[in-house]
């Protein structure tokens, strides 16, 4: 087995699955911390808020292989694929 810590790997949401997608983003937005302030959002409102996030870049899925774990974070302005350096 290897002991080496691997870097967490990022996974286009587009190619997942419909099912899929909605799995993961209901799995993070049900998250114990992930409120959303003293507004309360239906479970449908945060999904199609983290899609977005998710089609304007502005969010990725990260699958990390220590963990095996997935997460949703979000993209910091200079990690956006679509700016140049």
């Amino acid at each position: 087995m290897n002991d080496v810590p691997q870097d967490p790997v990022v996974i286009p949401h587009a190619e997942l699955s419909p099912d899929a997608l909605r799995g993961v983003i209901e799995s993070f937005v049900l998250r114990e911390g992930t409120e959303y302030g003293e507004k309360d959002f239906s479970l449908e409102q945060k999904v199609v808020h983290v899609m977005r996030q998710l089609e304007q870049g502005e969010a990725q899925i990260v699958f990390d292989p220590n963990s095996e774990g997935v997460d949703i974070v979000v993209v910091g302005p200079k990690s956006r694929r679509s700016e140049t350096a």
